[in-house]
């Protein structure tokens, strides 16, 4: 069956996000006080930590993931700093490594008597919000190609590879449709590559989230990023469902009108991989 290969130092498979850093992305999201770049910054490193974590053995990090981000804006190209920078994958423990710092942050926790408590956490960062220029999608979709297409060569026996898309506008460098159609085509052993979408809003809407439909979406550039998306995988559609989203076998990879919620739930479910599948 595709999409069922397992995941080891052998045999890892590769995260790749796709940040827009348009100038939009300075503006609230989903009708709050915060900036959308700080939004997808913030899911983007909570997401390394916990994958981090995720691998974390009594040796060390063992490297069943390469990851990476790639920001398009005013330029396209590799976004993670410091240590990292110019590479657009590199192995999880490389990212457990290098963070750009570790800020102390405060997060309510249960208190055991029914309230909630202040607490302070470590927070590492390695990717920072930008919010500048247009929104050169094509020319992001174009080198994520190259990278995968990279990936696959070196480990053919993969699962596939796992490109995110998280943007607030429309390409300004013509239509993507064609470059996230030659994403999608590449594939390993096991599968065609993924691509997810996501559309992240300032308006105070209920996000459209994982549609089997495209007329349930708004307007033709919704309808254009749910064709760019591809079906959710086995593993994808039954975290889904435990979740309580109401998925079936024709629902997308794709929300719409996210919020910051919205942000942090789809990544963890379009990411999640249960510690069974992790071998060697």
């Amino acid at each position: 069956m595709p999409y069922s290969a397992e995941i080891s130092r052998n045999n890892p498979t590769c995260l790749l996000f796709l940040i827009d850093q348009s100038k939009s992305m300075a503006s609230p999201i989903g009708g709050g006080g915060q900036k959308k770049s700080e939004v997808v910054a913030d899911a983007i490193n909570r997401l390394l930590q916990t994958l981090v974590l995720s691998c974390a053995r009594t040796e060390g990090i063992r490297n069943y993931f390469h990851v990476g981000v790639i920001g398009y804006g005013a330029t396209v190209g590799p976004a993670l700093g410091g240590a990292l920078a110019g590479q657009t994958l590199v192995p999880l423990s490389a990212v457990a490594d290098n963070p750009l710092r570790i800020e102390e942050r405060v997060k309510q926790v249960p208190d055991g008597a029914g309230g909630l408590v202040s607490q302070a956490i470590k927070f590492p960062v390695w990717f920072e919000p930008v919010a500048n220029g247009l929104t050169p999608m094509c020319e992001a979709l174009a080198l994520a190609w190259m990278a995968v297409n990279d990936f696959i060569v070196r480990i053919p026996t993969c699962y596939p590879p796992l490109i995110v898309n998280i943007t607030d506008g429309e390409a300004s460098d013509g239509d993507p449709e064609e470059n996230a159609a030659m994403v999608r085509q590449l594939a390993s052993d096991d599968g065609h590559v993924l691509l997810f979408n996501m559309h992240v809003s300032s308006k105070a809407e209920r996000p459209i989230e994982f549609p089997d439909n495209p007329d349930l979406l708004p307007d033709a550039w919704s309808r254009m990023l749910f064709r760019m998306s591809s079906k959710l995988p086995p593993r994808v559609l039954a975290t889904a469902a435990r979740e309580g989203y109401p998925v079936n076998e024709d629902s997308i990879g794709f929300m719409f009108n996210a919020d910051a919620v919205a942000v942090i739930r789809f990544l963890d479910i379009g990411t999640r991989v249960d510690a069974k599948n992790l071998r060697g």
